[in-house]
Formats: structure tokens, sequence, C-alpha cells
């Protein structure tokens, strides 16, 4: 008698199968291109069962969305899981949460970001990336054959590139804030390129300035959470842990606020702990006090009256975001023709695609540095 074979293979189809009985007595094949990524979906399969997560033809999307989420948080950052907690809570289960996974077609994944068509292409993207993940979960348990939304793409308004300060800008800015709490913030963005939390969760004992060159090192962030500043908080990546050489006038300003200071942060809430969302735009708010307005002192120059009665100098033309700093900073070093490497490492950018992609129009793009390849072409 023939020995029965240990997968049945479907050459219509190019996959192999095997049919498994479920503890409540039921049946389901499994499928997959390969035995070895049968064998691995068997197992899965089984120690998953073994473990109390049930998976069968009976899964709804909301149960299987409260599976995939529940097994693979602990490795994600905080902002990593707001996002796909908003993703299936509000864009996905109001719509196919109720569904089985079996039954969901793509024109269900395609209404799910019709739902989404007045919000923006990061927003829809999101949505997108979460839907691929969860049947991509189904499609290794073999509760699909094929997933749904394989071809789904975002729509929506791409956001608007990002615009650097300019250094007549950067200029204007240190000296409207020069004497306040925001302005080491600002040269932090502006002389080191810090993400809003690195610069939150910096204390002197990251800072060398008795070293040649004077240095910072990036060890740990914040981590906002609501109105929360969490601290010590595992950075963005590990590309973000990096040291940065420190201009002279940065190295000057920090070397005159260390010895005005008593907190351990470089950069602390009011009461001296560590940086919170709050503190953040308590210091864009002495940024934005000192925009133009049309109140107008007898002497010609502009001011505004401060919340503490003092008179604030409004000589600012345009907005700041936390992030423009930063991005302010990697422009300068890509105009500068430094290495593209190091402009990465000095970024903590975890790929070189993520500092090609946003600032290549900067790298060796300068009119100047292009018209001999131009004169050339024209010959």
């Amino acid at each position: 008698m023939a020995k029965r074979p240990e997968f049945y293979y479907d050459p219509k189809t190019g996959y192999y199968r095997k049919r498994l009985k479920l503890r409540d007595g039921t049946y389901k094949d499994v499928r997959a291109r390969s035995k070895e990524e049968l064998r691995k979906k068997l197992y899965d399969l089984e120690t998953a069962q073994r473990m109390g997560i049930v998976l069968d033809d009976k899964t709804t999307v909301a149960e299987l969305a409260t599976q995939w989420y529940n097994n693979r948080k602990d490795k994600w950052s905080y902002s990593r899981k707001s996002d796909y907690v908003n993703a299936i809570n509000v864009h996905i289960c109001p719509y196919i949460g109720g569904m089985l996974v079996k039954e969901v077609k793509p024109e269900h994944c395609q209404m799910v970001l019709s739902k989404m068509a007045h919000l923006s292409n990061s927003m829809q993207s999101k949505t997108v990336t979460t839907l691929k993940q969860i049947f991509e979960c189904a499609e290794e348990n073999g509760l699909i054959f094929r997933s749904p939304c394989g071809k789904l793409k975002a729509a929506g308004a791409r956001s608007k590139e990002k615009t650097p300060l300019t250094s007549e800008q950067s200029k204007a800015l240190l000296e409207a804030t020069k004497g306040t709490r925001a302005y080491l913030f600002i040269m932090l963005g502006l002389y080191a390129g810090l993400r809003r939390e690195e610069i939150c969760g910096l204390r002197w004992t990251d800072v060398d300035l008795t070293s040649e060159p004077p240095r910072l090192t990036v060890n740990n962030a914040v981590r906002f959470e609501g109105t929360k500043g969490v601290f010590p908080s595992p950075l963005k990546t590990p590309a973000a842990h990096r040291t940065i050489p420190l201009p002279a006038v940065l190295a000057a300003a920090l070397a005159e606020e260390k010895k005005r200071t008593k907190s351990l942060f470089v950069v602390p809430s009011a009461s001296g702990e560590n940086a919170t969302p709050q503190t953040v735009k308590n210091l864009m708010k002495i940024v934005d006090r000192r925009r133009n307005s049309n109140i107008v002192s007898m002497d010609g120059e502009v001011k505004h009256p401060h919340p503490n009665g003092k008179e604030v100098k409004r000589i600012l033309d345009f907005r700041i975001t936390p992030h423009q700093l930063r991005h302010t900073y990697i422009t300068t070093l890509c105009q500068s023709g430094m290495d593209i490497k190091k402009i990465q490492y000095l970024a903590g950018h975890s790929d070189i695609k993520m500092t090609l992609n946003v600032y290549s129009h900067v790298v060796n793009n300068r009119p100047d540095e292009l018209i001999e390849a131009v004169e050339r072409a024209f010959v």
C-alpha cells in the first residue's frame, strides 16, 4: 500500500496543502508555496491553539486585529502603537470589524479607504499598512488563501515639502529668543539636529564640553504620552544613538547655561524635571510671541505685552516647528558638501535611503555645482 504523501500538491495553483483538525473538531486547510513554509505554518497554528489563540473560519476581522496587535505590541514604540490602535479602532473595525476574515474582498478594503478620502496621504498610508499586516497574518495562519489588500494604495493629499530656515531667519530667531528658556532648545535643533524628544531627554552627563572638539551623545529620549513626558525612554532607532561634535557657538551657549542651572536636564521643565509636551508648547509660545503684529510703540518698535507684564519685541515674520530646526541642520550639512554617510550618522537615520529621499534635492544640486555638467551637455 502506497504511503500517503505528507502534503497535497495542487499543480494548478502551485501550492502545497495540508488539512489540520482543530480543537473544536472542525478542519482547516493550510497552504504554502513550499513544504518548508507549510511546515512552519502548521507549527505556528498548532502552537497558537495550545496557547488558547483560536483562529479559524469563524474569526472576525476585529478578533484577528486584536490577536495580531496584542502579540506584537511589546516590540513597538509608543507612537507606533498609537498609529495601529487609531487605524484599527477608528478606520478599520467600524466598517469591516464584524466581517469574517475569509469573507473580506478587495472591494471591502477599498471601501475602508474611501471613508478616509478627506484625510491626508500619511493617515491613509498608516491604515493601509495596518490592513496589509493584519491580512498577511491571516494568510500566514491559513485563514485565507490570498490577502485582499495586496494592491491597496493610499491616496489623499501628501504633506507639504519641509522648508528649512534661511540663514537670515536662523539669525533672527536666535536674536529674538536669546535670554529666554527657548534659546537653548532652538540652538540644539539648529546646531546639533536633535529631535524634540532627544532634546527633552538630554542630560548634562551626556554633554562633554572639555573634550576637543566639545560633543554631546544622544543616549535617551523623552516619550510623549498625552500630556506626560516619560523618561528615560528608548531612542527612536539604534542609529539615533550617536555622538555629535558641537559648533563653537553651541558649545559656548551650553557652557553659559551649565553655570546657571541646577537641573540634571539641559532643557528642563519649569520645575527642573524632564520636559513634557507642555514644556515644548510653552517654548514654542515664547517664539510665537515674537512674531510681528500691528502693535507698534511710539518709537516705532514692534512690541507686544508679555503675560508677566514685560514688553517683547516682535521681530519675526515666520513661524517655526521643532522639526523645522532639525530639518534646517541637516539641510545645512547637505549644502556644505559633506559626505552623505556622515550626514546619515549625524542625523541619526537608520537607513541612508531616508537621508537621500528627503535631502537629495540639496545634495550637489546647487546651480554653481551643476553649471559645469550643463555646459558640457550643450557643447
